[in-house]
């Protein structure tokens, strides 16, 4: 009997030692409920290495997301691991102290990311990594290839080469391009999308290094050149938003349509039989560099105060490794921003290409760090520059003027 209560109280030990390595759940937040599915695949992946770790996905829509976060960081809960934006967003909650700081120390994958990926994740004022860089998005024109193959048109190499496609689709009774502006943020799309190649990458050093401003000639003609092309645009584009767009491109009425990387996923959707193409917007010579523009979309944070630190900290390293990558990039159809990632989707692996000759994507990146953010003011002046309310210098003016009141370079 002794031996029977020896063995039965060594047993309960050994039951209540287990017990909270085989309780930690943790939660885990996102603004992406279209990816439901393929996160809790990703996470199976990740539970069926770490059999004391469940992990509870939960989905918010995206416009809502920032204030449910940020209420519940303010108010000492939130999720133990989360989704967190990059650049001024990523800023916004750290800055709070709200997020646990990330290093090669806690997770070692992180010394092998691209320095433009960490910056994204990391404050300005002390170069502090505070999220794991998730993926990276590309401002391009994407082209139907059998609208293009019918009306025999090749990717354009020089700028007039894609007014001559134009025109030559327009003369068709092909829609040229499907863009339209009536939802603001497409209004910045379009200016990265198409007028990167024409600014220039010597313009984006320059205004990095404080030598120009957004009253630069060559801002003023890439400005200049995005005007011209949207007389290729849908008649009455400005009154045509975002969803409304991307039908017209996904039923084959438009031969092009300028946007991110991430619309290749969306219209194959919409369309699975669609044939797509890209490319970067050419310059006024052949010889010109080609640029895309290009940002990083987000990370992954653990907070500062998870209960769960060690499990939390297990399951953002799964997330930084290269085997959670190519997961991404095969069920997401995106490009992961983990490192020796290869892409079996061909598109994907062209804007990996293209992304090599890249500026980034000017006001998303350089300035939302204050108000009024660049974003918010590019926006509404392409709106009064398409509806010639504005010409491209009173826009570049307009811009400069506005980033002033908190931008330091820009004070006179």
């Amino acid at each position: 009997m002794k031996k029977l209560v020896l063995s039965t109280i060594a047993a309960l030990g050994a039951l209540a030692t287990a017990l909270p390595a085989m309780a930690q759940e943790l939660t885990f937040w996102s603004w992406r409920q279209e990816d439901k599915a393929q996160y809790e695949k990703f996470i199976d992946a990740f539970e069926a290495k770490n059999p004391g770790i469940t992990v509870k996905f939960e989905a918010f829509e995206a416009t809502n997301y920032n204030t449910i976060l940020s209420t519940a960081l303010a108010g000492g809960s939130g999720p133990d691991v989360m989704f967190a934006r990059a650049y001024g967003g990523l800023e916004t909650v750290a800055s709070g102290g709200y997020l646990l700081p990330l290093d090669k120390s806690n997770v070692p994958a992180l010394a092998s990311f691209a320095p433009p990926a960490l910056a994204a994740e990391s404050m300005r004022s002390n170069k502090t990594t505070y999220a794991v860089p998730f993926a990276s998005q590309t401002m391009l024109v994407i082209y139907n290839k059998d609208v293009f193959d019918k009306n025999g048109i090749g990717e354009p190499q020089t700028w007039d080469e894609l007014v001559q496609a134009s025109e030559k689709l327009k003369a068709a009774g092909v829609m040229p391009f499907a863009n339209g502006t009536a939802t603001a943020w497409q209004n910045e799309v379009i200016v990265g999308g198409i007028a990167s190649s024409i600014m220039g990458r010597a313009f984006y050093d320059d205004l990095m290094a404080g030598k120009a401003d957004f009253t630069d000639k060559r801002y003023v003609e890439a400005l200049t050149k995005l005007k011209e092309i949207t007389k290729y645009f849908p008649d009455g584009f400005i009154g045509l938003d975002y969803a409304s767009a991307q039908q017209l491109f996904s039923s084959g009425m438009a031969g092009m349509f300028v946007g991110g990387s991430y619309e290749l996923s969306n219209f194959r959707k919409q369309n699975p039989d669609i044939k797509l193409g890209i490319f970067a917007t050419p310059g006024p010579k052949a010889g010109d560099e080609k640029l895309v523009a290009q940002y990083f979309d987000g990370g992954y944070a653990v907070n500062a105060k998870t209960a769960h630190k060690e499990a939390a900290l297990k399951f953002v390293n799964f997330l930084a490794s290269q085997e959670f990558g190519q997961m991404f990039a095969d069920n997401l159809n995106n490009i992961s921003a983990v490192p020796g990632v290869t892409f079996k989707n061909e598109l994907l692996g062209e804007v990996a290409e293209l992304n090599k000759h890249s500026i980034p994507y000017i006001m998303l990146v350089h300035f939302r760090f204050g108000e009024p953010s660049g974003s918010v003011l590019l926006q509404g002046e392409i709106q009064k520059l398409l509806g010639n309310k504005a010409t491209p210098e009173e826009v570049g003016k307009n811009l400069t003027t506005g980033l002033a009141n908190w931008y330091a370079p820009f004070k006179k």
